[in-house]
């Protein structure tokens, strides 16, 4: 399967294998940094970008992503105040916006295959 990337304007830095987020302007992303986030999916451009330059995104699809906690494999993984994946455990009645699942084990520090779907979920 091929992976959906489109390019998006950066705002503020981003950096290689970080989830992002949209921002209120149309084309434009900024690294995540909360479960609430409305995640558009991960960067995918090495060396990362500046604000103001373009930068490629993986909408859908798998890609590798940057892991700040451990995460079983087929878990839902939302945004770490970093833009790196944690295990999306929202309380009972509180949503957390996901940006796919985990394809494979990972821990904080790893880079591990993700399946890039962004959504919600509620615990």
């Amino acid at each position: 399967m091929n992976a959906t990337v489109k390019t998006f304007i950066a705002s503020g830095a981003v950096s290689h294998r970080r989830l992002v987020k949209f921002t209120a302007n149309d084309g434009e992303i900024a690294q995540a940094s909360a479960a609430t986030d409305k995640i558009a999916g991960v960067v995918d451009y090495p060396g990362g970008a500046l604000d103001g330059q373009r930068v490629d995104v993986v909408l859908f699809g798998i890609a590798d992503v940057d892991f700040g906690g451990t995460v079983p494999p087929g878990s839902d993984v939302t945004s770490d105040a970093n833009g790196k994946a944690v295990a999306a455990a929202p309380a009972a009645g509180v949503n957390n916006a996901i940006a796919g699942r985990a394809l494979t084990s990972a821990v904080s520090g790893d880079i591990a295959k993700t399946f890039i779907n962004p959504g919600k979920v509620q615990g």
